[in-house]
């Protein structure tokens, strides 16, 4: 099964308020958005029909979360639907995941690209392969150990897989109080050394088992300016059973 595949479910199952997504290309992705949504790629070419009300800006995703007000284009509605989709550096992506789960509702997804690189050659933080994942493999790791209270779910689709995060905490600063350290120790030359559980997608999950599970109407159960642990106790309470024992 494709990515795009599991993302049109998302959007229909969930029917977000508000969409972001950073690394807008062609459109291809952005076109299967039918609420308020906001495209950010510095140098996107749309070549699909788009149906929804957009605003697309052509600058990076730092300048744009570097604005006084980031939510200004949504009217000041969280986002309850993100795909990141941006610059393959590890760096980016890291930031990326801060700045947009800052202005997420608590009942809103994260979902993130090019997760299980097929090789160590797609990996690579300087592109030489048709396929390019870069380095954002790592976050999967960070988010795990820095952020235990995060719903992480690998999820094993094509091309190069797709990483599902849910149960968000805008308030939660730990990633960006510990950047810097996170850097230091996950950022590495190429060669990359990415664990070959990754790379044979050992412990992900099939994209029929996700979108069979109860996380959709766990999270279509909760209201608007639910605290993020109570959502977080919701999804911990009801995925064990549909997913299995590590995300109960």
């Amino acid at each position: 099964m494709r990515y795009l595949t599991v993302l049109e479910y998302a959007h229909r199952k969930l029917n977000p308020a508000t969409y972001l997504e950073i690394g807008v290309r062609t459109g291809t992705s952005l076109a299967l958005a039918r609420c308020r949504a906001i495209g950010i790629d510095p140098a996107f070419t749309i070549k699909t029909e788009l149906h929804c009300d957009v605003s697309l800006f052509r600058t990076t995703s730092d300048a744009y979360f570097s604005q006084p007000d980031p939510l200004a284009a949504t009217g000041g509605r969280p986002f309850e639907l993100a795909f990141i989709d941006g610059m393959h550096l590890f760096e980016y992506a890291l930031r990326d995941f801060i700045n947009a789960e800052r202005y997420s509702s608590t009942k809103g997804v994260i979902f993130f690209d090019d997760m299980m690189p097929n090789s160590v050659e797609e990996a690579a933080r300087v592109k030489h392969t048709r396929l390019w994942t870069g380095d954002v493999y790592s976050i999967v790791e960070v988010l795990r150990r820095y952020r235990p209270d995060l719903t992480v779910i690998m999820t094993d689709v094509r091309p190069t897989g797709l990483l599902l995060v849910t149960g968000l905490d805008p308030e939660n600063t730990v990633l960006a109080d510990n950047f810097t350290e996170i850097l230091a120790e996950f950022r590495k030359p190429d060669p990359q050394p990415v664990p070959i559980q990754l790379i044979d997608r050992l412990g992900a999950q099939s994209p029929e088992r996700v979108m069979q599970s109860d996380l959709w109407d766990t999270l279509i159960g909760v209201e608007p300016g639910t605290p993020a642990r109570e959502v977080q106790d919701r999804l911990s309470g009801r995925l064990g059973a549909s997913l299995g024992a590590a995300y109960a």
